[in-house]
């Protein structure tokens, strides 16, 4: 254990999405997803927009991997600058999941609520540095493609 946060998430770049709707066989969990992202475009548009979803942040208190660990789940939007180089500012669903801390009580399970966003913008800033968000961009922008030439179908729920 070398870090002491550990940030996961996909990166959906919300400049991507080509169509709103969704299937009328959508299971519940992919029809609310849907609905989140088509709120995110509707409140914040597309331009220098990223939903970041499958998403965990887990802070480790103590070196003991057993004690002293929070973990939370977000799901919600990361903005970028006018270059896609740094991310400025975030709107995230954040709940705590899980945790090892026997001395937690609600102000440190608030401050860590509103910490995730701090760590989540760093997180993002290096996926930027590594590339990974223009990988993310060339992939959806595939997929668009491949979708807009098979008339908008690619298969189940995409």
């Amino acid at each position: 254990m070398n870090q002491r946060v550990d940030i996961s998430f996909d990166c959906l770049p919300l400049r991507s999405v080509g169509r709103l709707d969704i299937p009328l066989d959508a299971s519940p969990k992919f029809r609310a997803r849907c609905e989140k992202i088509k709120h995110a475009l509707e409140t914040h548009g597309a331009h220098n927009t990223y939903y970041l979803h499958n998403a965990r942040c887990i802070f480790h208190l103590t070196n003991d991997p057993l004690v002293g660990m929070l973990e939370y789940r977000f799901e919600g939007t990361v903005f970028t600058d006018q270059g896609d180089r740094v991310a400025d500012r975030s709107d995230l669903e954040v709940e705590l999941v899980r945790e090892t801390c026997d001395w937690l009580t609600e102000p440190i399970v608030t401050w860590f609520r509103a910490t995730v966003s701090h760590a989540v913008r760093a997180e993002f800033n290096l996926y930027i540095a590594a590339g990974d968000l223009q990988k993310a961009i060339e992939r959806a922008e595939r997929i668009r493609a491949a979708s807009d030439e098979s008339g908008g179908f690619l298969g189940m729920y995409l």
